[in-house]
């Protein structure tokens, strides 16, 4: 399993840092941001390959389920 912020998000958040320091924003002035956006991502093959059982409420709640 994995819980964290989503990667794809985060790209295209730097992006925007990228973008406004090449239109001549100081990069010190330019404020650190925690990531907004978060993913639930289950691994079922590898789940089942060690003899775990997901419950299907945790199931449902996952952004995405790898099987």
């Amino acid at each position: 399993m994995y819980y964290g912020a989503d990667l794809v998000d985060g790209y295209r958040r730097a992006a925007t840092y990228v973008d406004k320091i090449l239109k001549g924003a100081k990069p010190a002035d330019l404020p650190v941001e925690q990531p907004q956006k978060f993913e639930f991502v289950i691994n079922l093959k590898t789940a089942k390959q060690i003899g775990l059982t997901i419950p299907p409420e945790v199931l449902a709640r996952a952004n995405k389920v790898i099987k």
